[in-house]
């Protein structure tokens, strides 16, 4: 395994080399949207201007629990807003990759939501409702997302068909080389889509299997049942796709909790195990797991952890994971090594932390030459 001078070097060489095939590479994404608002707690006002922020979500917290059976006055200050959801944020950093973008989901109804414009631009954009709307309160530490779900009812098999008609639909996979199916925590119709995508749309697709990328989108609030029906569903489609599952921490946690496997610690080895476990439980192509300071990913030829480019002072920490997704699922679409794959997923998402923008080929090898 090279050092992680040499890996991160030798991440950068495989990106220039091939930029030219990104460019000719159709990925499909879908289906959430949101307009997600980046705030910031107020600790200290000393102007109409300037403040101290509160960075550790801990003194939040002790904030609210003081406030317990009383009441409180929080100043929240918007720093952004932008586009979101799962599928919007990974499609746009695939698409500063150089990727062909085609997107379905929930950017607005019956036009698309003035933040989605930039992206629309580039992507072919398949809007079938109205975006969710999340305030992300971020601190240093982490951030809690404060989401507005009632749109993504709309999300479902019968709503996403009248829009693309299963033969349009059909067309657009067939095309892809990629495709990411995200977010199915907060999109609670998506069982009926899996179920439909394997029995209806993916026995008519020809030529070599595709990747096809999960993102289960912090599961917490669903059921174990629910989601070990959902791990079931997406265990069904290795038979057709090559599956790639990916996962936070805490979301292999809550996988390994359903499927009898122990809680790890946060290291490297033990990270690293627990994605070989889940891979041969689900028995799935690939498992990449992403904690914080480093990745993990287990396919059948073995397993790799690389370290990430860990900033304490982020710009911007909604979208993180996405990001890595989409960095590792450049590896993916490029086929290289599981070392590389997780290399220019850290590096696509310690990019994005450092500069609220979501990296090009060039920023990211650029970027590869600095770890």
């Amino acid at each position: 395994m090279p050092n992680k001078r040499s890996l991160a070097l030798q991440a950068a060489a495989s990106l220039k080399s091939g930029a030219s095939e990104l460019s000719e590479t159709n990925v499909l994404v879908g289906f959430d949207g949101f307009v997600d608002t980046i705030l910031h707690v107020v600790k200290t006002r000393h102007s109409a201007t300037k403040y101290v922020r509160m960075d550790r979500m801990g003194a939040f917290g002790e904030a609210i629990t003081d406030a317990a059976g009383l009441s409180a006055n929080m100043e929240m200050v918007s720093q952004m807003q932008k586009l979101g959801g799962n599928g919007p944020i990974m499609a746009n950093a695939l698409g500063a990759c150089g990727t062909s973008v085609t997107y379905i989901g929930n950017l607005g109804s019956p036009a698309i939501h003035p933040v989605f414009s930039e992206f629309a631009a580039f992507a072919e954009v398949h809007s079938i409702a109205e975006p969710g709307y999340t305030d992300a309160i971020e601190f240093d530490d982490g951030k809690l997302m404060f989401g507005k779900h009632e749109s993504l009812r709309e999300v479902n098999w019968a709503n996403l068909t009248k829009h693309l008609p299963e033969k349009a639909l059909l067309k657009i996979f067939s095309r892809s080389r990629f495709i990411a199916l995200v977010n199915w925590t907060m999109l609670t119709q998506m069982k009926g889509i899996f179920q439909k995508i394997t029995t209806v749309i993916a026995p008519k697709l020809k030529g070599p299997k595709r990747v096809v990328f999960f993102d289960l989108a912090d599961p917490a609030k669903r059921s174990p049942e629910d989601i070990a029906e959902a791990l079931k569903q997406i265990a069904t489609f290795q038979k057709f796709f090559r599956v790639v599952l990916g996962l936070n921490f805490r979301e292999s946690v809550q996988v390994g909790e359903v499927l009898g496997i122990r809680k790890p610690e946060e290291t490297h080895s033990a990270v690293a195990a627990q994605a070989v476990k889940i891979r041969e439980a689900l028995d799935i192509e690939t498992v990449v797991i992403h904690p914080t300071h480093f990745a993990a990913a287990a396919a059948a030829n073995g397993s790799a952890c690389v370290e990430g480019p860990f900033t304490a002072k982020p710009k911007i920490t909604t979208g993180a994971g996405d990001h890595f997704n989409a960095g590792f699922s450049v590896g993916c679409i490029l086929g290289l090594s599981l070392e590389e794959s997780l290399q220019i997923g850290v590096a696509t998402s310690g990019f994005y932390v450092r500069n609220a923008k979501s990296p090009k080929v060039n920023d990211l090898i650029k970027f590869l030459k600095t770890i």
